[in-house]
């Protein structure tokens, strides 16, 4: 293993360069298995060679991000009481990634407040229920998890994610699962959440990626009044 360096890990990331997401992936697991190695005191690594590659850029914004329309068109196609807008709703006023959307259920609310460790990270949150999703809860039969099949088991993740693609498919909308919590992210910036509150409803443990829509958000803010500047002054 000791013969791996940084320059092996590059080669191997320029080989994924024209899809840059499956190259940065291709970074990310293996600086995980490198650090598990070494935190694990293996006698066959003591460095980790990727610490000196660069992921590459992405120009892609990656998930389309809903538009409050889309929203509205998906909710007219899938009315009260069904699966479909009960997973818009969960996703809409909660945040949550596709594998704690999952498991989220009865179990896990109290006094009107979901609480649970989420899945990537294992972060606890505690997410008050808007009055919107509690009235989409109410009007759907449900099972252990708030979205499930049609027999009321949970879905993987996976099977999710196909799932909730085909509903929005059915809805003429072209957002996915992922693509919410980027809109509630947004949603929650522009009402002027801070990066502190962002990281207690979605479950970030960095400032990374509040910072990122802070800045899109701030951007705009600043857009919107400097506009005025580029009038003539009579």
């Amino acid at each position: 293993m000791e013969a791996i360096d940084a320059s092996t890990i590059q080669g191997g990331r320029d080989k994924r360069a024209s899809t840059p997401g499956a190259a940065n992936n291709f970074l990310k697991h293996m600086s995980a298995m490198y650090k598990w190695a070494i935190s694990n005191n293996s006698i066959h690594i003591t460095k980790n060679p990727t610490r000196d590659v660069p992921r590459l850029r992405n120009k892609s914004d990656g998930h389309h991000t809903w538009t409050p329309e889309e929203i509205e068109q998906y909710r007219n196609r899938w009315p009260l009481g069904t699966r479909e807008r009960l997973a818009l709703e969960v996703l809409a006023f909660t945040g949550l990634r596709r594998g704690d959307v999952c498991r989220v259920g009865p179990a896990h609310v109290k006094d009107g407040v979901i609480s649970f460790s989420t899945e990537k990270g294992e972060v606890e949150i505690h997410l008050p229920i808007l009055l919107p999703l509690q009235e989409a809860i109410d009007a759907t039969p449900h099972g252990v998890s708030y979205i499930g099949k049609e027999d009321k088991t949970p879905y993987t993740k996976e099977s999710f994610g196909n799932w909730f693609r085909e509903c929005c498919v059915a809805a003429g909308v072209p957002g996915r699962a992922h693509g919410m919590r980027k809109a509630a992210a947004t949603l929650a910036v522009e009402n002027g959440a801070t990066d502190s509150q962002l990281k207690a409803i979605f479950g970030w443990t960095t400032d990374d990626m509040p910072s990122l829509y802070t800045r899109k958000a701030n951007r705009k803010k600043m857009a919107e009044e400097a506009i005025k500047t580029l009038q003539r002054n009579p």
